[in-house]
């Protein structure tokens, strides 16, 4: 019999090392600074807890998870439904209807 924790910070595995230079390439340019700010401010006892947080950061919150066919019909207008600024373009028309 095997034992598993109930709850895991890490529930969804990721493909990104746990490396300084993965999880710097894995961030977008504003955060990528702020990443290495952290990690050179951080002493022999907060390098791993930074480097963690980051990591699941990267790995977890910038994680893409639409395959190659569906980003390339977004990417080239031709995913079906309709694109969130005519969402919000009626739903400020509605409102200015509404007199709000």
């Amino acid at each position: 019999m095997t034992a598993q924790t109930v709850h895991s910070s890490d529930a969804r595995p990721s493909s990104l090392p746990r490396t300084q230079n993965a999880v710097a390439a894995a961030l977008p340019p504003a955060d990528r600074m702020e990443f290495y700010r952290e990690m050179g401010e951080a002493d022999e006892t907060e390098l791993l807890s930074t480097l963690r947080r980051w990591w699941m950061r990267a790995a977890h919150l910038y994680a893409d998870p639409l395959p190659e066919e569906t980003r390339a019909a977004v990417e080239a207008g031709l995913a079906p439904g309709r694109s969130a600024s005519a969402v919000l373009r009626e739903a400020t028309a509605a409102r200015e209807a509404e007199g709000r």
